[in-house]
């Protein structure tokens, strides 16, 4: 039997609750599930997540082997910038960030997991830094003052949120004039199985939450942001031995021909104005943002 249509708040504090446990999950673990949760995959190692350990800033601690993507690469961070990312974790972002940014630099870890701000505050006691902060607090209603970032990154977490219009309406206003993001999420292209859609656990990750490709890069421009481009596209595929833990042989069989494409994109967006970050330069870029893959040898996938 389904379970009821959550509401907002109830989705929000199952997600809270996931992320909580993931915690304390070993990066294996995660990396086989959709965002550590969903299910393990004994058929691959790793269903979202891109690799780390070649950036520098990388602190193998704070990598639980979520995400599924590499915003913080694209983002275009300047000695000196003032950097939020945006559902931070145990603060993998943060510290590649901190890395770009320097010591001269800030870097705001935002999120909504108790245990995740614990995770990431030992973390960053560890490495001694002092301008690294962690944040408790809701993305759709940001713990941050108007015009103050010259970046926002984030990984994955997004699709999480269930007013995703909201937080981008947010990330325009903690934005300096000029400022810019780059972030990493989960998108589709046509539509979810119900059992999918429904479960909770699928919410949590990752895919349940996910909304067309479309309505989502049209929330962005509603926010007020210009310069959308879409850096890294990648398909995501949800190994059999995951699905059959939600549709019956023939569902599975009319879900993997039916043309429904589940994304990893990484978007790109500037906010209007003059400041630190207006001098507009070469987005980067991997693949083709019209395509449905990555080009083979183009080093996206």
């Amino acid at each position: 039997m389904k379970s009821h249509q959550k509401s907002p708040e109830e989705l929000k504090e199952t997600v809270r609750q996931k992320y909580s446990q993931i915690s304390e999950q070993a990066k294996d673990y995660n990396a086989r599930s959709c965002c550590g949760a969903g299910g393990e995959s004994t058929k691959v190692y790793n269903i979202m997540t891109d690799d780390y350990s070649e950036l520098e800033g990388y602190n193998a601690d704070a990598d639980l082997g979520l995400g599924c993507g590499l915003p913080t690469q694209f983002a275009q961070i300047k000695k000196g910038d003032y950097v939020i990312d945006l559902g931070s974790g145990a603060g993998n972002d943060c510290f590649v960030a901190r890395h770009e940014a320097g010591a001269e630099g800030k870097v705001l870890g935002i999120d909504f997991a108790e245990p995740m701000i614990a995770k990431a505050r030992q973390n960053a006691d560890k490495l001694g830094f002092n301008n690294v902060e962690f944040r408790y607090g809701d993305i759709e209603e940001l713990p941050a003052s108007d015009d103050v970032a010259d970046v926002v990154v984030s990984n994955c977490v997004l699709n999480l949120v269930p007013d995703k219009e909201k937080v981008f309406t947010e990330i325009h206003r903690v934005l300096k004039p000029g400022g810019h993001f780059s972030i990493s999420d989960i998108v589709l292209e046509g539509d979810l199985p119900e059992a999918l859609r429904e479960d909770a656990e699928m919410y949590a990750g990752c895919v349940a939450g996910a909304i067309q490709k479309e309505t989502y890069l049209g929330y962005i421009k509603e926010a007020g942001f210009e310069d959308i481009t879409i850096q890294k596209e990648k398909p995501i595929e949800i190994p059999e031995d995951i699905l059959s833990q939600y549709l019956a042989e023939d569902e599975i069989a009319e879900f993997n021909s039916g043309g429904t494409g589940i994304y990893s994109i990484t978007v790109f967006a500037r906010k209007a104005g003059e400041g630190k970050s207006a001098k507009k330069e070469a987005v980067t870029m991997l693949g083709n943002a019209n395509a449905n893959a990555c080009e083979p040898g183009s080093g996206c996938c």
